[in-house]
């Protein structure tokens, strides 16, 4: 189970022009947004990269506005975050073992950056409806490889109640404003 002290929130690379070309966008960006507001109530750290902005272009409105300028995002050029060394110096300083993934493409950036975190010991959860690739075979292909190499699938509301434990919680009725959009 997730746990609000052990658990950061990744958000790769939704950027550009490229978002609009992934299967079902607005309806996962619209996840990936109210998973954000989600983890600013819990306090989660947020770890956030873009993958050549110079060349994809930045990470798009509304995700950007939602983090920007309390976070800054780690550019990269490797497929996988973790193999960037800005990105996996800002990992290790939130020293938390559990990772939620939402992002884009699902079989590219997300499912490299997935099984590296797994490969060096992080319990990965993969958002499963905050994530997309321009195909959907592509998406689902790749949630069914991260399965069998042993990272769990999650959606955002399973995500959240997770993190959330019970109805008396005192965050209870903020967060059901975001489960209502989710």
């Amino acid at each position: 189970m997730l746990n609000i002290e052990t658990t950061a929130l990744a958000v790769i690379d939704v950027q550009g022009k490229l978002v609009s070309m992934m299967h079902d966008h607005e309806q996962v960006v619209n996840r990936i947004s109210h998973f954000i507001k989600a983890s600013e109530v819990f306090s989660l750290p947020i770890l956030w990269s873009e993958q050549a902005p110079e060349k994809i272009g930045e990470t798009i409105e509304p995700i950007k506005t939602l983090l920007y300028p309390m976070i800054k995002p780690v550019h990269k050029h490797s497929f996988s975050c973790y193999a960037c060394p800005e990105y996996l110096d800002l990992l290790k300083k939130t020293n938390r073992p559990q990772i939620l993934i939402t992002g884009i493409e699902t079989h590219v950036c997300v499912y490299q950056t997935a099984r590296d975190l797994k490969a060096h010991g992080y319990e990965v959860h993969l958002v499963a409806d905050a994530i997309s690739s321009r195909h959907e075979t592509d998406t689902h292909f790749a949630i069914e490889r991260m399965r069998q190499e042993g990272i769990t699938i999650t959606t955002a509301e399973m995500a959240v109640c997770e993190l959330l434990k019970t109805a008396d919680s005192p965050k209870f009725k903020e967060i059901m404003k975001f489960l209502k959009g989710i």
